[in-house]
Parts: structure tokens; C-alpha cells; sequence
């Protein structure tokens, strides 16, 4: 196996050369970066990861942890983590703690300044003060999809208006001409979804229409959950024409729902989400959804942790943590809502 001192040799040029081109750092001009990746190819060279990682006292590589891979939106975001880490030299280790938090914390005492150089969390269940400890080793951590941009969590982190989401997929049905609407929270009254129902709940409020708490459910965040929220909704009100769900997974489970009960969405029932994951557009009929930004907050989640590897805080600095704010999501209209 070829080493890194054999292609700096065949290229001309130092080690610490061949390795900012390897890691796309630092400024090399074209034609020794030319030289040298024709030297990486001739001479078959591989990094050795592990090895970079003790000569350099780091390694290349950030962890995502997530709470259930299952979900299809984890991976979906983490693909989108992947390429814009790849952009910076750095891989990426999913860490699934199962909505697991004695799971998350083992994922930090281990991983977190070893194996990865930081931590990106994405509603990984994990306590607060296990994060900070985490910081406080040396190790970055930036929350992802934070939903209160208005309520920094004390963290850095990337935040998304879940809020305005709910308010968009309540006007579009209150545009369509929609007065009997349900709504489904894939999470407690006091979970990471209470922004998304707190802004159709503020919405319908405008319209002068109230939500009675009998229209609610609160469900798992997952297309059995929205089923089953779904049923017990048009079951106790058949009249009801729409409902709006804080995901995409519920929502999905609506339309099965009301299939089962001979509701056809969208003549009897339009249905919203909100998220805009694939599955959204690949169903039958193609979900109505909020998309939020996912490609742009995994961008800036990894740009914020890059930086804050590189240019660690400290003192006071770290009283005030860096708050990325995506831009506003978006209604895509498709054709699971329609005109009462």
C-alpha cells in the first residue's frame, strides 16, 4: 500500500501538500493540485482514517444522531448531511438511538471527540445537560430542525418556522372553504410538534373558527398512528371535510383511513401535511404538504458545525450560541385537497 510520503515524492511536493488536496484546505495552486491527484491515482494511494485521526488529533468525520431511521425523513435528511459533509473532507456516522435516551448518551460518551470530530442532533430525545458535557469535552453539537426560531434552546443550532408551516396548511384549508377540520399532532401536547399545531390552532383562530379540543388527537408520529387518529376523527364527526396533520406520515395514514371508511380524498376529505418527504409525492392521491427547507437546513447545520470545529468559542461567546434560521417553508398543492 502506497503512503503519503510516496506521493508527495512522485508529485514534487511536501506531505502537508498532498494532504490540504486530499482535504480540499488550504491554497494550492491548480497545477500541483492536478500533480498530485495524478500522483494519488498512479500509485492507488488510500488514506488510512485511523491513522489520520492520531497524527492529527481529530477525526474526519461528524456524527448524526436521529431517533428513528425508520422514519423516512432521517434518511432523506441524512443524505443531504452526507453531501455537504463530503464538501469539507468529513464522513458521516448515523447514529439511530431508537428514541432511546440511555442509548443517545452512550452515543456521546463514545463517539463525540473519538470517532467524530462533532454531533449533529436531530430530535434524538437526548437531555439537555448530556449535550453541554458533550461541548464541554471539546466535542461541537449543533440541533437540526429546531421548530421555535423565536426560543433559541441554549445550543446551536439550525431552527425552522414550524409555526408558519402550521399556519399555511390551515389557511389553504380555510381557503378551499373548509369549517369542520381535524387535526392530528404526531407527538405529545407538549412535543416537538406543539409549534406546528400552535400555528394552525393561531390561524383557524383568525378565521374565527375554533378548534375544539374533541377535534384533536395526538398520535405517533408514524402512518399507523395517523390512521388510527384519522379513524377515531371521522368516526366521531362525519361531516368533518378536512384534516390537517403536523407530518407527513400521519397525513399519509389519513388517506388510508379514509379509504377504509369509504371517504375519498379529496371529494369527501382533503387532507395537508406537513414536511414534503418523497413519500408525499409518491402517494395515491399525491399528498397536499408544507415543505421545509431540508437540503438548506442540513447545508447550514453542517457549515455551523464546520466552523465551530475549526473556530471553537469560548468564555463568553458561548452564552449567546450561533441560531441559523432557514428560509420560510412553502405550500405544494397537490391532490389530496380541493375546493369545498
Amino acid at each position: 500500500m502506497s503512503t503519503l510520503s510516496e506521493v508527495a515524492r512522485r508529485a514534487g511536493v511536501t506531505s502537508a501538500t498532498v494532504s490540504n488536496v486530499l482535504r480540499n484546505r488550504g491554497r494550492v495552486g491548480e497545477q500541483t493540485r492536478q500533480r498530485v491527484l495524478e500522483a494519488v491515482e498512479a500509485l492507488n494511494y488510500r488514506p488510512h482514517l485511523a491513522a489520520r485521526a492520531l497524527a492529527e488529533g481529530r477525526a474526519p468525520t461528524i456524527a448524526l444522531m436521529v431517533s428513528s431511521i425508520a422514519n423516512p425523513f432521517y434518511p432523506e435528511f441524512a443524505l443531504a448531511v452526507e453531501r455537504a459533509a463530503r464538501t469539507s473532507g468529513h464522513f458521516v456516522i448515523i447514529c439511530n438511538t431508537n428514541e432511546d435516551p440511555q442509548a443517545g448518551r452512550a452515543y456521546l460518551e463514545q463517539i463525540a471527540g473519538t470517532l467524530s470530530e462533532g454531533v449533529l442532533v436531530m430530535n434524538a430525545n437526548l437531555d439537555f445537560d448530556d449535550l453541554h458535557k458533550t461541548q464541554a469535552r471539546g466535542a461541537p453539537v449543533v440541533l437540526c430542525m429546531w421548530e421555535r426560531p423565536d426560543d433559541p434552546p441554549g445550543l446551536p443550532c439550525v431552527a425552522v418556522d414550524f409555526r408558519l408551516a402550521g399556519q399555511l396548511a390551515a389557511r389553504h384549508l380555510i381557503e378551499l372553504g373548509h369549517r369542520r377540520i381535524g387535526a392530528i399532532v404526531g407527538s405529545k401536547p407538549s412535543g416537538i410538534h406543539a409549534s406546528r399545531y400552535e400555528g394552525f390552532a393561531d390561524a383557524m383562530r383568525e378565521a374565527g373558527l375554533k378548534v375544539p379540543a374533541k377535534n384533536v388527537r395526538y398520535a405517533p408520529d408514524t402512518i399507523e398512528g395517523g390512521y388510527m387518529a384519522a379513524r377515531g376523527l371521522l368516526e366521531r364527526d362525519a361531516k368533518m371535510t378536512a384534516i390537517f396533520a403536523t407530518n407527513d406520515l400521519p397525513a399519509l395514514g389519513t388517506i388510508h383511513a379514509a379509504a377504509d371508511l369509504g371517504r375519498e380524498v379529496p371529494r369527501d376529505l382533503s387532507v395537508v401535511g406537513i414536511t414534503d418527504i418523497q413519500l408525499a409525492q409518491q402517494s395515491r392521491p399525491p399528498l397536499t404538504t408544507v415543505a421545509v427547507p431540508t437540503v438548506e437546513a442540513a447545508g447550514l447545520a453542517v457549515s455551523l458545525l464546520r466552523d465551530l470545529i475549526e473556530q471553537p468559542t469560548h468564555g463568553a461567546q458561548r452564552k449567546a450560541p450561533r441560531v441559523c434560521v432557514t428560509s420560510a417553508p412553502q405550500l405544494i398543492v397537490r391532490g389530496s385537497t380541493q375546493q369545498r
